[in-house]
């Protein structure tokens, strides 16, 4: 279902051209009431004058639903008032004047949009022709003739008038219900956007740590039976363990991350890294921040984080004491490097799943050793 559909889906069936049934009472009332005082020499001219107030009742009763029937009746109307103003003490002209501005009121449609004026001009024109009849054929001097064209305009005017402010009132509600879609759909597009950045959250910290921890367990388990290696299914099975722990503090980085407002800021996180590293080991920790500071996407943040995280850990683990030296430098994405002296450890398996994991996030790691130092660079691109 596309906009324009569940716009009319939504908005109320509500008649077009119309002043509502309250007006209408009260202008029929208001003839009725004109008419009733009219005093007119022949009394046939009451016959038309009944014949004329019926028709526009039942044009003005049509208006909403029968538009153009309506438009024939009141049409008829206004000629038959206007061919009868003439009449001396008549009061037809009232029945002239209610009649146009009905059809003044009324809109005809296509697409959804107004169509000119032809009604309202058709109308005129006819009714014209009625009063130069009728000032003809009663002998009425010019100056009657161009006085009643007057009022007729002042009420068409006043029809036009009424017209416009529904046909603003109707395009006003359509914006607003318009705008209200717009902002549904955003709301929707952002609810997707962001189940889609807790599914790529998820499966950057679980899929890799569960399939690896995985792997582990069918290699201890076959060592086991195959071989009967207790020594080396113990040392997967440490693995596993320490694989377990790792992806479990991921996996609370992670959640963390998704349960606060937004993804926090990569330099903040990292600075709070590197100051729980000091706490914890009593070792310096000095970050550098190049460049200007850009907020990351929350799969990138978790990450790289977790590249920090395992790096401290093996300069701990491998070179205790030592300062580290950690860098995050801004540009064309996003370059992370953690130095420390000393050689830490050769490709292990927490690093080869830092690896991993950034690749998910289209990343690269690399560690070895830089002259007397250990080296970890993890980076990611701008997409």
């Amino acid at each position: 279902m596309n906009a324009k559909a569940r716009l009319a889906a939504v908005l109320p069936a509500r008649p077009h051209g119309e002043s509502g049934w309250v007006g209408r009472v009260l202008t029929t009332g208001v003839v009725i009431a004109v008419l009733a005082t009219a005093r007119p020499d022949d009394h046939r001219v009451w016959i038309v004058l009944s014949a004329g107030l019926a028709l526009f009742m039942a044009g003005t009763a049509l208006m909403a639903t029968r538009k153009h029937v309506a438009l024939g009746l009141l049409t008829a109307v206004a000629v038959i008032g206007a061919a009868t103003a003439g009449v001396d003490d008549s009061n037809a002209l009232a029945l002239v004047l209610v009649a146009v501005s009905d059809i003044a009121v009324m809109q005809f449609l296509r697409d959804g949009v107004v169509r000119g004026n032809r009604p309202i001009v058709a109308a005129t024109i006819c009714t014209a022709a009625a009063y130069a009849v009728s000032a003809w054929w009663f002998g009425h001097p010019d100056s009657w003739f161009f006085s009643q064209l007057l009022w007729t305009a002042v009420l068409i005017a006043f029809g036009l008038n009424r017209r416009q402010y529904e046909v603003q009132a109707r395009q006003t509600e359509q914006l607003l219900e318009q705008s209200r879609l717009a902002r549904s759909e955003h709301a929707r597009a952002a609810a997707l956007e962001e189940r889609g950045r807790i599914a790529r959250d998820l499966h950057d910290v679980l899929a890799h740590s569960l399939g690896a921890l995985s792997v582990q367990l069918e290699v201890a388990e076959a060592l086991l039976e195959e071989r009967g290696d207790t020594a080396g299914a113990l040392d997967r099975i440490r693995r596993s363990r320490r694989l377990a722990v790792q992806g479990l503090a991921e996996a609370r980085n992670a959640v963390a991350a998704l349960r606060a407002d937004e993804v926090p800021e990569l330099s903040h996180a990292i600075a709070v890294l590197a100051e729980q590293h000091e706490n914890d080991h009593g070792t310096a920790v000095r970050l550098t921040v190049l460049g200007e500071s850009q907020r990351s996407e929350s799969g990138v943040t978790v990450a790289l984080l977790g590249a920090a995280r395992e790096a401290l850990t093996n300069a701990a683990k491998h070179a205790p004491g030592q300062a580290v030296d950690v860098e995050l430098a801004y540009g064309d994405g996003v370059r992370l490097s953690v130095r420390n002296k000393g050689a830490t450890s050769g490709e292990g398996f927490g690093l080869t799943g830092m690896r991993e994991r950034l690749a998910l996030v289209g990343g690269t790691l690399t560690a070895g050793p830089d002259g007397d130092d250990w080296l970890v660079v993890a980076e990611v691109g701008d997409e």
